[in-house]
């Protein structure tokens, strides 16, 4: 059989680095672009109308792209109806509305060049590096698309920047978040600081030094009790507001691994499907240094408020790159630099789904579609869970879990041999006891 592949949703004209959903709107919103070198290629955020075609099928339709100058957004996140994005050493603020419009014009060659295919998406590997030029090309040539005003759907206005990083080299924003209730705004940078502001006032709260060194990621639990950042200096940190609560070691439950082995890539808090109190946080561990014979990458999961580990699993030897959580809990999504996409089943870190080298370079987002009205709308009935992916490629694509299936499970039983209708999915385990009292099912 040959490899599995994957239809792409989108393709820009310019290298991916980031992409999200709006609850609300349900408008996928991706951004990235060649930098400020001098290499032609543009900086922008694309707004895409995502529409699910049929039981299986979708498509997106770039609706607007902003034009972000001379620089391309690394990340980005999402609080009604304003994009936090980061760009070089800033956090932009940008205010966006969805707008509907009987007006409408043709598209010109440049809007069909970047707009009018069917998708594909791409990573940062550096800005304005040959790799990225090329996907750049690929998608339909060096400034082939306008990326100023390609519709009136979608108005985009610039409502605030900070300063997030402070390296005096190269100041790069590395991740940004609002909080769940959208009281507070979080970066980290390359020069290993958090900073906390107020929102929407962007008053500044905290401004500490939490690692030595690049941080890699960051996440606030709900109600904002507790903040965790990893860096590059192999160490995953707990805060309480700007005070360390504790320090986490995943290699104490894996005496085999030897200190700084592995450095910590990504962090993520996660609810617990059917349990309202109870919190998770999942890391991603990945070697520091790289041997002919690949050594695995593993994924842990934590107790969220007791942040004791309750389980350790391999997720391959392909390097991780992105990762994500759905919004109930129940799924954990990976990417990694190779271009694969995987899926994992949270309770048992047990991979669901894997494409391998989906995209054709490093992943560098991942998101899955939210679990608000518009979100599910989208997701249909057939699916239970969709993810979109992001790469230096230039190409956006969506991954899809399906729902249960009618199948039946035979159960044997003191008297006989039983058959039962049962729903069969990839996500569930099904437990078959052989008590008297029968059948009991439970969801995992």
């Amino acid at each position: 059989m040959g490899r599995r592949k994957v239809p792409d949703l989108y393709r820009a004209p310019f290298p991916l680095y980031t992409v999200k959903v709006d609850p609300k709107s349900g408008l996928v919103i991706t951004a990235g672009g060649g930098g400020a070198s001098k290499t032609g290629i543009k900086n922008a955020v694309h707004f895409l109308g995502l529409e699910l075609v049929g039981e299986h099928q979708y498509s997106a339709t770039l609706l607007h792209a902003h034009d972000t100058e001379t620089r391309a957004t690394m990340n980005l996140a999402i609080a009604d109806g304003v994009i936090a994005a980061g760009q070089d050493g800033n956090c932009s603020m940008m205010r966006f509305k969805q707008r509907q419009s009987n007006e409408g014009r043709k598209a010109s060659s440049s809007e069909a060049a970047s707009g009018g295919q069917q998708g594909k998406a791409r990573r940062r590997t550096g800005k304005g590096d040959q790799a990225a030029k090329d996907g750049a090309e690929e998608a339909g040539g060096i400034g082939a698309s306008d990326t100023t005003d390609e519709t009136t759907q979608v108005s985009v206005e610039t409502v605030g920047e900070v300063q997030s990083d402070l390296n005096p080299v190269d100041p790069l924003q590395k991740v940004v978040r609002f909080s769940s209730d959208l009281s507070l705004l979080m970066t980290g940078g390359t020069d290993g600081h958090i900073r906390v502001w107020e929102y929407p006032s962007l008053k500044k709260k905290f401004d500490f030094k939490a690692h030595e060194g690049e941080i890699e990621d960051l996440d606030l639990s709900p109600g904002n009790e507790h903040l965790v950042s990893v860096g590059r200096d192999f160490v995953c940190s707990v805060w309480s507001g700007n005070q360390l609560a504790m320090g986490l070691r995943w290699q104490d439950t894996m005496p085999q691994v030897a200190d700084k082995a592995y450095r910590y890539m990504a962090c993520r808090f996660g609810r617990v499907e059917d349990q309202p109190t109870a919190l998770r946080l999942y890391t991603v561990q990945i070697p520091h240094k790289r041997d002919r014979k690949p050594p695995p990458c593993y994924l842990t999961k934590w107790d969220g408020k007791s942040f004791l580990p309750m389980l350790t699993a391999v997720c391959g030897t392909e390097v991780i790159s992105s990762m994500a959580v759905s919004d109930s809990g129940t799924f954990i999504g990976l990417g990694t630099v190779t271009g694969s996409v995987a899926i994992y089943i949270a309770f048992s870190l047990r991979k669901l789904y894997y494409v391998e080298e989906s995209h054709g370079i490093v992943v560098t987002d991942v998101a899955f579609l939210p679990n608000s009205l518009k979100g599910n709308a989208l997701k249909g009935s057939n699916h239970e869970a969709a993810m979109l992916s992001v790469a230096v490629d230039s190409r956006c694509q969506l991954h899809t879990v399906r729902n249960r299936i009618g199948g039946t499970i035979w159960l044997v039983k003191r008297g006989g041999m039983q058959g039962m209708e049962v729903p069969v999915d990839l996500t569930y385990i099904v437990l078959i006891s052989s008590l008297e009292t029968g059948l009991q099912s439970h969801r995992v």
